[in-house]
């Protein structure tokens, strides 16, 4: 841990800087730039309040506020300057120019930050502010422009209040005539040994992306941020080649030569980022290794705000990135992610929300957002690792894709290494919640992977709530008629007691099986066309004329629970045997819904296709003696299995053992 010792020579760095966006779109505008005035009265009851007060407040707390009030694209002048109209006002207080007081103050060795605000023109008002954890705002100080030409504002600025949360941002009003914010800097004087920036590679694994990872190679190679780059790796695994998209020339060109493109098999995230890993580790030359996905589109100042914080972070920190849809670009995904200990999932913290549209509720009147978000791990859509945490506690574990990033932040975690999802660095990315990768093929990987993970981090007896949530997974999914699913759970779970040491060996081979096996299951076989399905025939109407727009209440739910189970030992209706019963939308589609029907139409997520489910009275039986036989074999020998994995992660992570992996790739590479 470093220390900031009284009197030791320091030297200014900058933190951060104003940044306004790349392009002109207006969806993203609210993350730069605001002009609405705060009102925090309707979640006024969250920050601190009871669970039943937070929930009796969300249908408030999610209701547009906007006035319609916006920041116009035509007042954005360049990358750091804009135009505040005379008599208007515009805040700062936004995500990409807020500074984010409580991370710097409980993370690195910062105590104390200057902003200089350089303005042009005369009258011109700017007010600093400061939040506290519970969103309350208070006025810190204020300076007045009053030549034409340019100006610049500087305020000193403590980072003492900040223990638990609070940002600084500053606004600027115009007087009678017209004003240009031209920039904005936060800067801090930091130990003289830390004046020099680090600098960072970039794991970027791509399969059949090309052109949307070309575009990505060409955001990263801006001017500013080209001083932090050593070497942009990007793994392709796939047959449609970035070197082959249009955009390709450009970007390379654009990179100056640091850009090496590496081929591989198909080994999936984890095995594309830890061939970036590798290859970061031994050239040795970079102070990060920083994890991003193919498919983003990424703010290049993010990077750049990353390496800063972690090169000023009072011991080695893993810093990661928010993510932003890509749809909807001002709706934030997620403000932090935590593996919840007893259940051993992974999931939002519950003080804070998911899919939080800044367009309607800006940073200022959001009371949750003050408070710092304390995580376990960010997603490797962007997350940049020292080089020393890599070689000290080695790299991914091979496990295709799922829960590789959540078990590393959770092994840093365990060696004194932390995790901050720090505020201000982001990309753009297709949100979770468009995807279907609980009941397709992934299912297979999601399963298998929690379970390796908590072998390797739960502190509770048996993994805590994990079994007992794995098994009501399979008879929710069972009842649902979704045979294939199941059959991927539980392959999962054979897969982790034939022990650690097949991980590596399947890395490459096991999607291709479990796609073929898959085929064989009507839940798993979808269709585009509708027609290709028989139309709708049911032998009863529904009972008192509910459909499934009906939302059952809880009692109604766990009856269903308990008698659906029993329900699928009757003989199927015949008529559903040729046709099924219902259509059921995918946003319909819940385990209580689905099981009281013997055939159906349903929908999946992405609103590209849709499959048939039937029910097979055989086929639920012998899988559920499977899943009662392995989930008490798992709560038998947990402690075994356990003390297994844990003596050989070192081994299956260590970057020998990942070149042995790579070898059919690297034989006879320069390196």
């Amino acid at each position: 841990m470093s220390t900031f010792e009284p009197g030791a020579a320091t030297v200014q760095r900058l933190l951060q800087r104003q940044i306004l966006p790349l392009d002109t779109d207006p969806d993203v505008l609210p993350l730069y730039l605001d002009c609405e005035e705060p009102n925090l009265d309707e979640d006024k009851y969250v920050v601190g309040g009871s669970r039943a007060a937070k929930e009796l407040n969300n249908a408030s707390i999610r209701q547009k506020t906007s006035t319609g009030r916006v920041v116009r694209p035509d007042q954005v002048l360049s990358r750091t300057a804009v135009l505040v109209p005379s008599g208007e006002k515009v805040s700062f207080g936004t995500y990409f120019n807020a500074f984010p007081a409580s991370y710097w103050r409980r993370w690195s060795v910062v105590t104390a930050v200057t902003l200089t605000v350089t303005v042009r023109g005369s009258g011109a008002t700017v007010i600093v502010n400061k939040s506290m954890a519970n969103g309350r705002q208070q006025k810190v100080d204020s300076g007045v422009t009053e030549a034409e030409g340019p100006t610049t504002l500087t305020f000193e600025l403590t980072l003492g209040p900040f223990i638990d949360g609070g940002w600084y941002w500053y606004d600027v009003v115009a007087g009678h005539g017209d004003v240009t914010v031209e920039s904005a800097e936060w800067t801090a004087a930091v130990p003289a040994d830390r004046a020099e920036h680090g600098t960072v590679d970039l794991a970027i694994t791509t399969m059949n992306r090309p052109d949307f990872c070309a575009k990505l190679l060409a955001q990263l190679g801006t001017q500013e941020l080209l001083p932090y780059l050593d070497t942009v790796f990007v793994m392709e695994q796939g047959t449609q080649l970035v070197r082959d998209s249009e955009f390709f020339p450009g970007a390379e060109e654009g990179l100056g030569g640091r850009l090496r493109v590496l081929q591989q098999g198909n080994l999936g995230g984890s095995g594309g980022y830890a061939r970036g890993q590798l290859e970061s580790v031994r050239k040795g030359t970079a102070t990060y290794a920083m994890m991003m996905d193919d498919d983003v589109v990424c703010e290049p100042e993010g990077i750049i705000r990353a390496v800063t914080f972690g090169d000023l972070a009072r011991r080695p920190t893993i810093v990661g990135g928010h993510m932003f849809s890509l749809y909807a670009k001002s709706r934030l995904h997620s403000f932090g992610e935590i593996v919840q200990p007893y259940r051993f999932w992974w999931m939002s913290p519950r003080d804070g929300f998911q899919d939080w549209d800044f367009g309607a509720r800006n940073l200022r009147s959001a009371r949750w957002l003050h408070k710092r978000q304390d995580v376990d791990f960010n997603g490797w859509f962007m997350c940049m690792i020292p080089r020393q945490v890599l070689e000290e506690i080695g790299l991914s574990l091979p496990l295709f894709i799922k829960w590789d990033d959540s078990e590393y932040g959770l092994r840093a975690k365990s060696a004194g290494v932390p995790t901050v999802t720090f505020p201000g660095a982001a990309v753009w990315h297709v949100p979770w919640t468009d995807k279907n990768d609980a009941l397709d093929w992934q299912a297979y990987f999601h399963q298998r992977n929690r379970f390796v993970a908590a072998l390797l981090h739960s502190n509770y007896p048996r993994g805590g709530r994990l079994l007992q949530e794995s098994f009501a997974f399979d008879l929710a999914h069972l009842v649902s008629m979704q045979y294939s699913t199941v059959e991927l759970r539980l392959q999962a779970l054979e897969d982790v007691l034939a022990g650690p040491h097949g991980l590596h060996a399947m890395l490459g081979t096991r999607l291709g099986e479990v796609n073929a096996f898959r085929k064989q299951f009507t839940d798993a076989q979808l269709h585009a066309d509708p027609d290709d399905f028989p139309p709708v025939r049911r032998e009863k109407p529904p009972r008192k004329g509910k459909d499934l727009s009906d939302v059952p209440g809880r009692l109604s739910k766990m009856v269903t629970a308990g008698l659906a189970p029993i329900r699928q030992l009757k003989k199927p209706r015949e008529l559903s045997r040729e046709f099924p019963e219902v259509e059921i939308r995918a946003m319909d589609a819940k385990w209580y819904r689905i099981a009281s029907f013997d055939s159906a139409v349903v929908s999946m997520n992405d609103g590209t296709s849709a499959a048939l489910y039937r029910r097979d009275r055989e086929r639920y039986k012998a899988l559920v003696r499977r899943t009662v036989q392995l989930h008490q074999r798992f709560r038998r020998d947990w402690d075994e299995i356990a003390a297994q994995y844990r003596a050989a992660l070192g081994d299956i992570t260590s970057p020998e053992t990942w070149e042995k992996t790579f070898a059919p790739w690297t034989e006879g590479e320069d390196r």
